[in-house]
């Protein structure tokens, strides 16, 4: 048991009523602006107007947990321009902590055009460095010592420098033993191969307190074509808990004695791309406010299949 977990848990004396410390969440990721075709189109070519929006996994989970009460920082590098002036203030006024965001002169802040197709599925083209994490070097060890769990994604794992920033960052909470959240977020076009991501991603499944998954995600880290034995497997490589998240079909939790399966919500799609993210910004929020009690996942998952049905029924991974 860590020393913050220890505290968070420590009853007052003189009887003064108890109440648990809420947990810092730290995540650790990418930071972007998506210009979004706000219609859906067929085409690239069709787009006509783009409207500004937060992007990036790491802003759009630290986003949705402050909406939901957690207290999380954002450890992210985006550019000393207007839009990284423009994403920090967002950011801010979502009550995100940036103590440990980093605004550089060596990188431009990743701008990404998004059209979004009639089932909701996007097309995007990014410019500039999508994690130019680097611009943090050795901060990014202080933001996890004060921080008490850490949730990242695959998004700073792909290339060299960032991988290992981001594995550093991983162990030092491990070693101090705060829990920490990975969702692999697998994007085919941003690695050399299909193999090269999950080997690299399937081997930062041990430990983690909470692997949350796709089921296609599930699927090609496993190699199981059935999406229970894939969350089994991964539960077998290490996982304390898993949840795989089944699109219009809910989501199901296992591992630790958890057992739910949830339905999922009827919604009319426009922009699927923030469900994910709707997802783990539910639980990391929910485990925040419990000391990471593991049964809070299964009490939560319903609210986050819910979020996640109202989050595809806008543009933008949040909205503005």
């Amino acid at each position: 048991m860590s020393r913050s977990f220890s505290a968070a848990t420590r009853r007052p004396r003189h009887g003064r009523k108890y109440r648990r410390r809420l947990m810092r969440i730290l995540c650790l990721g990418e930071a972007l602006v998506e210009l979004i075709c706000e219609r859906p189109v067929a085409s690239f070519a069709e787009a006509d107007a783009f409207a500004p929006h937060v992007g990036g996994a790491a802003a759009g989970v630290a986003i949705t947990a402050a909406r939901h009460g957690a207290d999380v920082a954002l450890a992210a590098a985006v550019g000393a321009d207007a839009w990284g002036g423009w994403l920090q203030d967002r950011l801010q006024a979502e009550r995100v902590v940036l103590d440990h965001f980093a605004r550089s002169g060596d990188h431009a802040t990743p701008v990404s055009f998004v059209t979004v197709g009639a089932e909701g599925q996007t097309t995007a083209t990014t410019y500039g460095s999508r994690a130019p994490l680097v611009a943090l070097g050795e901060r990014l060890l202080d933001a996890v010592d004060a921080a008490d769990a850490l949730f990242y994604s695959s998004a700073t794992l792909v290339d060299a420098p960032a991988r290992e920033l981001t594995l550093a960052a991983r162990a030092r909470a491990r070693e101090a033993g705060k829990p920490v959240v990975l969702d692999p977020d697998l994007r085919a076009n941003r690695w050399r191969s299909t193999s090269a991501a999950v080997e690299i991603v399937g081997a930062a499944v041990a430990g983690a307190f909470l692997v949350k998954a796709n089921a296609g995600e599930a699927r090609a880290l496993t190699g199981e074509l059935d999406v229970e034995a894939a969350a089994a497997s991964l539960l077998a490589a290490g996982a304390q808990h898993v949840v795989v998240t089944l699109g219009a079909g809910g989501a199901l939790l296992r591992g630790g004695g958890l057992d739910r399966t949830v339905r999922g919500v009827p919604a009319a799609p426009v922009d699927t791309t923030g469900a994910g993210d709707a997802v783990t910004g539910v639980l990391i929020a929910a485990l925040a406010r419990t000391g990471f009690y593991p049964a809070a996942l299964a009490a939560v998952l319903p609210d986050a299949v819910a979020e996640a049905a109202r989050a595809t029924e806008r543009y933008g991974a949040v909205t503005r």
